[in-house]
């Protein structure tokens, strides 16, 4: 089992920057492929990053790569977000979520727990 909580939205000029952390409760934290997800109004939630277990594989969606970096951190439990460059478009709750398998999806379906979620706003 594992629980995670999101911190760090807020609201952003356009052009400006951000860190999301998620900290997670659990043992075997290190084991999990984690990503972060995002959901606007209106919209599905998307897939925006992910990082492997070890830190060495990331992954991320077109739309953010070259803005947005993830790393963690195993011994506080903790995966980061660090979006830069933040557009208007960025603006949705997000979401971190852990994942018991090796590979890294990008689909919703392959997480098996997710965090409550944190708002970013970024105004034009």
């Amino acid at each position: 089992q594992v629980q995670l909580v999101e911190s760090g939205g807020g609201l952003v000029q356009a052009g400006g920057s951000l860190r999301l952390s998620c900290a997670a409760s659990g043992r075997t934290f290190s084991m999990y492929t984690l990503g972060w997800f995002r959901q606007a109004p209106g919209k599905e939630r998307e897939f925006v990053t992910a990082i492997s277990w070890s830190g060495g594989t990331t992954v991320f969606a077109d739309s953010v790569k070259g803005r947005f970096t993830i790393t963690r951190d195993n011994a506080k439990n903790t995966i980061y977000l660090q979006m830069n460059s933040l557009k208007p478009e960025d603006t949705a709750v997000y979401f971190c979520a852990a994942d018991q398998g090796v590979l890294i999806y990008r689909t919703t379906s392959h997480y098996d727990y997710w965090g409550q979620g944190t708002q970013v706003t970024v105004s034009s």
